[in-house]
């Protein structure tokens, strides 16, 4: 009886490890879908505190994610210097397999101070080859700043040596009222963003146009309604939703993104 107690015991826990090895194995078939970016894709945990949320917390609701895996790692307060040096682009590297997606926004951090004490995660303004030798007070050590643009470039041709598509998305419009009227501002980052992703002959969602266009169709009063009170950058949950559909709006203009064949 001991026998066949223990006998049953080792075939229900044989099964048990073939099918949580199956569930295992289906899951890193399946693609993923990582992004990267500041708190406007991912506010603190992406759990809303605040009231600040980024759209990343929100764009997994739009794939099947019975076919794809969305991943955000983006971090808030990071720019494209800082998630690279950081070492935060090598933990999410490690991860990227061929077949994988890289959906990237940077923008809003990056013109910062070079070399202040508080952050020290400005790059240099434009896309060019430019480098400038700083001490950063933050680090404690000697290092090469360069552009905005030789940043996305590293993260692109990183992603294509790993098999994986790299997208480019230009960052979110910053709360655009001024005196209960909609203002809206031209953003260099987007400009540079576009620029890089066209030389590089990777695909660009034109985020921030796209989310423009609909505040220019809105009153003043609707539009403030997706910013939180707290500053004129981050996202409520409202406006959140609203730039997560508008990247999927961006991605559907795509040709041959195959990206689109997960999308709900």
């Amino acid at each position: 009886m001991k026998s066949t107690k223990s006998y049953l015991h080792l075939i229900l826990l044989t099964t048990f490890i073939i099918f949580s090895s199956c569930i295992i194995l289906k899951q890193q078939d399946k693609p993923t879908l990582f992004l990267i970016g500041d708190s406007t894709v991912k506010n603190g945990k992406g759990k809303g505190d605040g009231s600040l949320w980024g759209w990343g917390s929100f764009i997994g609701n739009l794939f099947n994610t019975e076919k794809i895996n969305v991943e955000n790692d983006a971090l808030g307060g990071t720019s494209s210097r800082t998630f690279q040096t950081n070492g935060l682009w090598d933990a999410v590297l490690a991860k990227v397999k061929k077949g994988d997606f890289v959906m990237m926004q940077f923008g809003h951090n990056d013109g910062s101070a070079l070399d202040d004490t508080a952050r020290a995660r400005g790059t240099i303004k434009g896309i060019g080859t430019e480098s400038r030798e700083i001490y950063n007070p933050i680090r404690k050590k000697q290092e090469v700043v360069y552009t905005y643009g030789w940043y996305l470039r590293k993260f692109i041709n990183d992603i294509k040596a790993k098999g994986a598509t790299p997208i480019v998305c230009s960052p979110i419009p910053r709360n655009p009222v001024k005196d209960d009227a909609v203002v809206l501002a031209n953003d260099s980052y987007a400009g540079w963003a576009e620029e890089v992703a066209k030389a590089e002959k990777v695909d660009f969602v034109p985020l921030n146009k796209i989310i423009k266009d609909k505040y220019t169709a809105l009153s003043a009063t609707v539009v403030k309604t997706y910013f939180t009170e707290k500053d004129h950058t981050h996202t409520n949950e409202a406006g959140a939703r609203l730039n997560a559909a508008a990247v999927v709006e961006g991605l559907k203009t795509l040709k041959n993104n195959k990206l689109n064949n997960y999308l709900k």
